[in-house]
């Protein structure tokens, strides 16, 4: 083996430790703080075991429905029974469930094959009372992934995210997620784009907006993949990016989340990592 002189082992020596007194050391990451804008508050109330809330839940104002990639399970709220349950399997036609919301008296989700690309949507519809699987409407390859839905002035608002790593297509990170209006037969009809500020807090790790839905005041409510906030947003009186209106630190950290139809303020949420839905009250000014 041939051996390097010593004067030159010397000087890389000397020159490894220079370098490593002199290259300063990565800063750690700072954690993440959770704001309230003042006026606003949430106070929990309650957590109940759901081993299927891993994506959202949603509420028809007398049973709590969790939902999971391509699980749902229909709770009684004041016992905790499961009362139904419907599974598609690991490797059933349906993928990734995000979220969800019940309306003239079906359960419609949101429904992507996440982390897949190019991304794929489609619209999936359960029978309240049985779970049964009774519809679906194809959006195709849309212009990002599906995460929520809600209804609003007799339409369907619906958002498509882009991701910044997992999931993700090229050239397109969280800055381009985007609502879309659609009429009842799934014709697009309007759309906006959220706050570059807004999309800065819950993008900094790749993620979007995982849950939406509309709730007190009549303001968008949103929240991030993990940030343990709630977002209210208004929409704008010309042009095309909504309004940031409020944040309300919470005790979910983020994911898909419902209101309650019957309890003005009442917010159930999940926590992923403990499998429960939480319920909560939101009180604004």
């Amino acid at each position: 083996m041939k051996i390097a002189p010593s004067w030159l082992a010397f000087a890389l020596f000397t020159t490894a430790a220079f370098a490593a007194e002199t290259t300063p050391a990565a800063a750690p990451a700072e954690p993440f703080v959770a704001i309230t804008t003042p006026g606003w508050r949430y106070e929990e109330q309650r957590r109940m075991p759901a081993p299927e809330a891993g994506q959202g839940v949603v509420s028809d104002g007398e049973f709590l429905y969790a939902i999971n990639n391509h699980t749902i399970a229909k709770y009684r709220p004041a016992t905790g029974e499961r009362v139904a349950l419907w599974e598609g399997g690991a490797n059933g036609a349906i993928i990734h469930l995000n979220a969800g919301i019940v309306h003239e008296g079906k359960l419609y989700c949101a429904h992507s094959n996440y982390p897949g690309v190019p991304m794929l949507s489609s619209v999936e519809i359960f029978d309240l009372a049985t779970l049964k699987h009774v519809g679906t409407h194809s959006l195709g390859r849309a212009d990002g992934s599906f995460t929520w839905l809600d209804r609003r002035k007799g339409k369907w608002v619906a958002c498509f995210v882009h991701y910044g790593k997992k999931g993700g297509e090229p050239g397109k990170g969280p800055e381009w997620t985007q609502l879309v209006e659609f009429d009842d037969d799934w014709r697009r009809t309007g759309g906006w784009a959220l706050p570059a500020d807004l999309l800065a807090r819950i993008g900094n790790r790749g993620y979007s907006a995982s849950g939406g839905a509309f709730g007190p005041g009549g303001l968008l409510y949103l929240t991030g993949h993990d940030n343990p906030e709630l977002y209210a947003l208004d929409f704008p009186e010309g042009g095309s990016v909504l309004t940031w209106v409020a944040t309300v630190a919470i005790t979910a950290e983020g994911q898909a989340f419902g209101w309650d139809p019957r309890q003005s303020g009442v917010l159930y949420t999940i926590g992923r990592k403990s499998k429960e839905m939480i319920t909560g009250r939101v009180t604004k000014p």
